[in-house]
């Protein structure tokens, strides 16, 4: 597997459900240093897998509970993202945005809360899809994608606004 057109995607599912939520208020949006897990180490937004009978929007907001003790007021469906690895795994991935949450962020086992200004998202710290659709969410539009990534390498991808 070397590009998407290796994908057969109409009949692909990802092994794994999940979502990331990103919290933005008064010009920041709220990051986390995820400590342990897929991604361990990078900056992301938090989230994680869809539990059984579990609707997407809940898991949103419980993931975000539970990695920084904080409720999102209100998430709104951005976007989906299909990843496939070359090792064999798969996600499938939906993307939230709030802009208001309760409570105050805190670390967890999990994440370290981290906020940063819109002009100045640490891309290079992040997964390297992220600078193809998060600027897009931010915009305000809705997007569907598909990536393959070796590791932490993105080898191909196909971004649509939707």
């Amino acid at each position: 597997m070397q590009s998407l057109q290796d994908i057969d995607w109409g009949t692909w599912q990802g092994a794994d459900s999940a979502t990331l939520t990103f919290v933005i208020k008064d010009g920041q949006i709220l990051l986390i240093r995820k400590k342990r897990g897929l991604g361990a180490g990078k900056i992301n937004g938090p989230g994680g897998r869809l539990e059984p009978n579990e609707t997407l929007l809940a898991c949103a907001i419980r993931e975000v509970q539970e990695e920084l003790c904080i409720t999102p007021v209100n998430p709104e469906f951005c976007g989906e993202s299909r990843f496939q690895f070359t090792d064999g795994y798969s996600i499938h991935v939906y993307t939230y945005m709030a802009r208001d949450f309760t409570g105050s962020p805190q670390e967890t086992d999990e994440a370290i809360p981290l906020w940063f200004s819109l002009d100045l998202i640490p891309y290079e710290d992040m997964w390297a899809d992220d600078i193809v659709w998060l600027p897009e969410m931010l915009k305000g539009n809705k997007f569907t994608g598909r990536y393959l990534f070796d590791g932490d390498r993105m080898l191909d991808y196909q971004l649509e606004i939707v």
